[in-house]
């Protein structure tokens, strides 16, 4: 349940409280067998990954605690950047391809 401050403000409800406990544990289990249990990927590509998921999810909460890991790992501020880069480059091709679909579907070819 959120809380009151000082000055009246609620804060926001935990992570999760509108999922069923059943549900949410499914989802805490999932996460940990396929982030933190030995695999093919080391924690620290995992991490780097994670960064640009969470950024192209648009997911605030899950950046800042990716990127804080990340620093915890010993991830440099150079390789967060690449993360970062790589996400950006995602997020705008796929700005690209929805302009590509809608043009082809409305026969539009401003530049060819």
């Amino acid at each position: 349940m959120a809380s009151d401050d000082p000055m009246g403000k609620k804060s926001p409800p935990p992570s999760m409280s509108m999922i069923e406990p059943r549900l949410r544990n499914i989802y805490l289990q999932f996460y940990k067998e396929g982030y933190f249990k030995e695999s093919a990927l080391d924690l620290k590509t995992k991490e780097l990954i994670a960064i640009g998921c969470s950024l192209i999810a648009k997911c605030e909460g899950c950046l800042e605690g990716h990127i804080k890991k990340a620093l915890e790992l010993g991830i440099t501020k150079h390789e967060i950047s690449d993360a970062i880069v790589v996400a950006i480059g995602i997020a705008a091709a796929g700005v690209m391809d929805f302009s590509d679909k809608a043009a082809i579907r409305l026969d539009l070819h401003h530049f060819d």
